[in-house]
């Protein structure tokens, strides 16, 4: 049996927020340089940058929490981490995209999850100089201060990325918003709901863990609404790391029409399906 686990999550949180910075600072060797890169079975790219950063912080976080499961995208599952009370969640290069073609707002996104809830998330955009984090019961922070969310910025309408389908189902039911940026990461996407920059963000169905953990816990701290659209609250570290069509939204009245719009897209697991998907460990 496990030793009782004495570490708080804002130690997790500084353990994560200093692996980004050092892993940030490896990254910038590689950005707008010739990269080797090739495609994975699942036709998504990878480069060499997300290989050697996956390996740095892996011995960096595991070497400080060997109690910890590891769950990284550029890491082989061995299933180990559904034993482990806590475990990291790891995508060296969120946006592998974005990185590939020298734009600047690519991330690196860490979680620590402990039975499925994130405890603490950092979300680093080196090029862009933004590190945000959060720690369970701490709140978010952006650049070391408290997140706060500047509403709207300035715009009179709402703006939304999303894909174009789910673009379609939103005109026609009539939402009055402006169709906003779709970064390439879906980490710093989602922080945005959480500072002002966007109003909302959606994923189609198929997201990981990995793609999103860190992100989940700065919204809930930032107190943004983030679920699946179907089943609700979201769980992480399960045998199944794949989740449904998800939005984080910051005005409830924006709510309603974006989970019809994503449910009208992606649809819902059947009922027994969903049974399944809330009493999963």
């Amino acid at each position: 049996m496990s030793a009782p686990i004495s570490t708080t999550p804002a130690e997790d949180r500084d353990l994560l927020r200093a692996a980004a910075v050092s892993a940030g600072i490896i990254a910038a060797g590689y950005f707008r340089r010739d990269l080797k890169t090739w495609t994975k079975e699942n036709a998504s790219p990878v480069s060499e940058a997300d290989i050697v950063l996956d390996r740095f912080l892996h011995a960096t976080l595991t070497s400080a929490r060997p109690g910890y499961g590891w769950l990284s995208e550029e890491s082989a599952d061995d299933h180990s981490r559904l034993s482990r009370q806590r475990a990291f969640i790891v995508d060296p290069i969120d946006g592998t995209r974005g990185f590939i073609r020298g734009e600047d707002s690519w991330t690196i996104s860490l979680a620590v999850v402990e039975d499925g809830v994130p405890i603490a998330g950092v979300v680093y955009a080196p090029a862009r100089d933004e590190l945000y984090d959060a720690a369970l019961g701490c709140g978010a922070r952006a650049n070391g201060g408290p997140l706060l969310r500047q509403a709207r910025l300035g715009r009179e309408a709402p703006l939304i990325p999303a894909p174009g389908a789910v673009h379609q189902e939103l005109q026609a039911a009539g939402l009055d918003y402006v169709r906003g940026p779709a970064y390439p990461s879906l980490a710093y996407r989602l922080v945005q709901v959480a500072t002002g920059r966007l109003d909302a963000a959606v994923t189609r169905r198929g997201a990981q863990d990995w793609d999103v953990a860190g992100a989940a816990c700065i919204l809930a701290e930032a107190g943004i609404a983030f679920e699946d659209v179907c089943i609700g609250a979201l769980r992480f570290n399960r045998p199944e790391i794949r989740h449904g069509a998800l939005a984080a939204v910051s005005e409830p009245s924006l709510k309603p029409a974006l989970q019809a719009a994503l449910v009208k897209v992606y649809g819902c697991p059947q009922p027994q399906e969903v049974d399944l998907e809330r009493h999963k460990p």
